[in-house]
């Protein structure tokens, strides 16, 4: 059987903690459900047309990683936008969250002109505003929405996950999300802001403020990487359906 190969989106840099966890993450993943995996790390600068963006097609797992400002946004963005309209399993992490907005937000809202605050520190409006409160190292309870996937993958409502940001999703805009047809709010901090994001009629479409990845660094196989991997198991075997797992080779460096 092949590997599952996972495309991993950011520009890898190895003094950065997440981008050193991602690879023992995925390994971790993979043991308990007995695959092999294949990531490859895509450099954003590499995303630069059509015929690049379309390779990510023979991929059975879409990653955006941490580490914002990427040096190609545009090309991140249509990343993204290939795994949710491809229907790709895509996982987005930190940065992988706020650009998950960002696309979401231009091309099935509708609203083209939202900013990044860190990109555009001059935006009046900007879909992902600096945090009041930063949660750079920082570990903080997430309360999980009930019913939804993130509450069955855990096994309980309320967790407590590691962050490394300084920016979020802008209040202003969390109540366009609310009552959506095709998105899920999966997860809320203690003051309600948004920390989970799930496309609802996608094999496996999920995004978090925090990093999920940070709990290889205690060895442990995280439920949220475990379920996209098994989605991208799926895909590589031509499976479609919603998945619950439930139950490292090297890492391919792709230089800018």
């Amino acid at each position: 059987m092949s590997d599952v190969r996972i495309a991993l989106i950011g520009d890898y840099r190895p003094e950065v903690t997440a981008h050193a966890a991602i690879p023992e993450a995925l390994e971790l993943a993979a043991k308990t459900l007995d695959v092999r995996i294949g990531p490859v790390w895509i450099h954003t600068s590499k995303l630069t047309g059509n015929e690049e963006v379309s390779a990510l097609l023979s991929y059975h797992g879409i990653w955006c990683v941490p580490g914002s400002p990427y040096t190609n946004t545009d090309g991140v963005i249509s990343a993204i936008s290939v795994a949710r309209t491809k229907e790709i399993p895509f996982l987005g992490t930190c940065a992988g969250f706020h650009h998950a907005l960002i696309e979401y937000f231009r091309n099935v809202i509708g609203s083209k002109e939202v900013a990044h605050a860190e990109l555009n520190p001059g935006a009046e409006h900007p879909l992902i505003s600096r945090l009041s409160c930063s949660l750079v190292e920082v570990v903080d309870r997430v309360q999980l929405t009930p019913g939804s996937l993130a509450e069955r993958l855990y096994g309980k409502n309320i967790v407590e996950e590691s962050y490394r940001c300084n920016y979020g999703l802008n209040p202003e805009f969390a109540e366009a999300l609310q009552n959506r047809p095709d998105l899920l709010i999966e997860g809320r901090d203690d003051a309600a802001n948004i920390r989970i994001i799930r496309l609802k009629h996608h094999p496996f479409f999920l995004a978090t403020l925090f990093q999920p990845e940070r709990s290889s660094l205690k060895g442990l196989a995280h439920p949220l990487i475990r379920e996209f991997l098994s989605a991208s198991v799926c895909r590589r075997d031509g499976e479609k359906g919603e998945f619950v797992a439930l139950v490292e080779p090297s890492v391919t460096l792709e230089s800018p």
